[in-house]
């Protein structure tokens, strides 16, 4: 840490800083990160199931908790950043818990005395009869697991806050290129996917784990090292104190102040003057909603219009910190409404890799680790992701009139629709490959059936273009929504989203097993009822985005107070 240190706030230097150089080197660290993550994330079934002898059932669920857990704790980075760090800061002290994380599963890959004797050559009906990980075998795999989990959620949470304070959405020619940024970011991140899931898979699968992780820890090494390296070019956002005291402070003087009366007059209600405050505080307009949250900004007469400081802030708030808390609970809906999408995420992370494990893998001679098979939708964004920021965008801008072509709600709600169709596919090709099973007398065997692989890549392709319009629109969408003072924190409550999906990812199996009478309880894809579970996921993703419109036509967008005292709305009332 004492390499990476923050440089001083000057204002003059700052305004000389950021921008799309300084931007270059968060690019490089999300890649590299994600390189290792992502890799991971489509592989340890393989490795629980296979090194560690979990049940194919167990396997899912420890990855699927294990993903949740990683996304969950960026609630713990985001709150870091804007209360005591800065995101650059954040950013290299996660990262080095990731790495110790990624050295800690290196070192059990390699000693084969911390790994139970592995099930070779055994048939799949007699799996439940291997021996699973020990007491400490397992603690060391938890251990290192849930260290990148926690890494890597601080990293997650500000690493792209750290990138969009590189441009100033107040200045226009910077404020599109912030639009820019966040497409970017998410092609960062797929190209460092694309690496993951083909080198990094491919070397697990034919070199060893030791090797995989060894590559993870060295990719997160350079992640650090890169993402130090533009220090000197960073603007860095000054700590402004604990976002969920100021909230917590708003429902408690809000009721301690509950029985006045809230003055028409808006003026009259708290607020600090412009004499009072720096530039980088910003002054949020009144709502109407949550209107017995405007209990906290009430003045009372014996104070004679003091301050808060005659009050104390647990008993009088301004009107901005009011807004900040009424904007949280405007987002919450919203996050509810996208955690089914992620849960469909999940079981393409989990069963479909487990699906790609019975195909024929080879393509022109070339076996494709099974794991690898999400490169076909990574590879679609590849190439959607800047069709999509330098055509469509522009386009689109030209008739709306909004810098980022079309309304951040609008682009969540396209992505919930191509979710729940790709679900109904992963169905019919999962009834095409038991068929091709059955055809073949091949129910029991663990041959690989004579069906290709990619026929997965109808599912992961139509999915690949969900995640590109709801994942960046969701990051894109708090970011810009959420008050100055909990940019980091909005940015890890969007990641949320995707955890409580692996989260319910793990109770939907359970619960429909227990429900269908075992769907997918026999340790054998060939003999469940796989296809009648995507069809459910697909159902309930429809009923899911009825919810999600309801949602997006009550969101009210803040609105930002100028240094004129002007109104400006970030966009109108939000329509999908």
């Amino acid at each position: 840490m004492g390499i990476c240190r923050d440089m001083e706030n000057n204002p003059r230097r700052q305004r000389r800083l950021g921008g799309n150089r300084a931007a270059l080197f968060v690019y490089a660290m999300e890649g590299l990160e994600n390189m290792a993550f992502v890799a991971n994330a489509v592989s340890l079934v393989t490795y629980f199931f296979g090194y560690m002898n979990f049940s194919l059932t167990k396997s899912a669920t420890t990855l699927t908790n294990y993903m949740g857990t990683a996304f969950l704790l960026a609630l713990i980075g985001g709150f870091i950043c804007d209360t005591y760090l800065s995101r650059f800061k954040t950013c290299v002290l996660f990262a080095c818990m990731e790495l110790l994380g990624y050295g800690l599963l290196t070192v059990q890959a390699h000693f084969h005395q911390l790994r139970p004797v592995p099930c070779k050559d055994v048939a799949t009906t007699q799996m439940s009869q291997c021996k699973p990980a020990t007491g400490g075998q397992a603690a060391i795999l938890y251990t290192g697991l849930y260290l990148v989990a926690l890494g890597t959620s601080g990293v997650k949470a500000a690493l792209p806050a750290l990138g969009a304070d590189q441009f100033d959405d107040k200045n226009p020619k910077e404020a599109s290129q912030l639009s820019s940024f966040f497409n970017w970011f998410l092609l960062s991140l797929t190209i460092g996917a694309i690496v993951g899931v083909t080198f990094i898979v491919w070397i697990s699968t034919n070199q060893g784990w030791y090797w995989s992780f060894t590559m993870s820890t060295i990719a997160v090494l350079f992640a650090i090292i890169s993402i130090c390296m533009g220090k000197s070019l960073y603007r860095n956002n000054k700590p402004k104190g604990s976002p969920l005291v100021r909230i917590i402070q708003v429902f408690v003087a809000a009721f301690k102040n509950r029985k006045l009366p809230i003055p028409e007059n808006e003026a009259q209600l708290h607020e600090i003057h412009e004499k009072e405050r720096d530039d980088s505080y910003e002054i949020l307009k009144k709502t109407d909603q949550f209107r017995f949250l405007d209990h906290a900004a009430i003045v009372r007469s014996s104070a004679g219009a003091t301050t808060s400081i005659s009050w104390g802030t647990w008993n009088l708030c301004t009107v901005t910190q009011v807004e900040e808390t009424k904007i949280l609970i405007r987002m919450l809906p919203i996050i509810f409404s996208t955690i089914f999408m992620n849960t469909c995420l999940a079981q393409l992370q989990t069963f479909s890799i487990q699906q790609s494990t019975t195909m024929n893998t080879k393509i022109m001679g070339f076996k494709v680790p099974g794991p690898s098979v999400p490169v076909i939708p990574l590879l679609f964004m590849f190439f959607l992701i800047p069709l999509y920021d330098r055509f469509f965008v522009p386009l689109a801008r030209r008739i709306t009139g909004i810098p980022t072509g079309i309304r951040h709600l609008q682009r969540i709600g396209v992505g919930l629709v191509l979710s729940a169709i790709s679900m109904a596919v992963a169905g019919f090709v999962e009834t095409r490959r038991k068929s091709v099973a059955v055809q073949h007398n091949m129910v029991d065997s663990t041959e690989p059936l004579p069906m290709s692989v990619f026929w997965l890549g109808f599912q992961y392709a139509i999915f690949g273009a969900a995640d590109m319009f709801t994942l960046i629109g969701l990051l894109e969408f708090f970011y810009a929504e959420s008050s100055a003072g909990m940019k980091s924190l909005s940015t890890a409550i969007s990641w949320c989203s995707v955890a409580f999906g692996y989260f319910t990812s793990t109770v939907v199996v359970v619960v429909v097993n227990r429900v269908s009478g075992g769907w997918l309880a026999s340790n054998n894809l060939n003999r469940d009822k796989l296809n009648y579970f995507y069809w459910l996921l697909s159902v309930i993703s429809v009923v899911n985005f009825g919810f999600y419109l309801v949602c997006a036509s009550w969101y009210k967008y803040k609105t930002v107070e100028d240094k004129q005292g002007d109104s400006k709305d970030n966009v109108d009332i939000a329509k999908v």
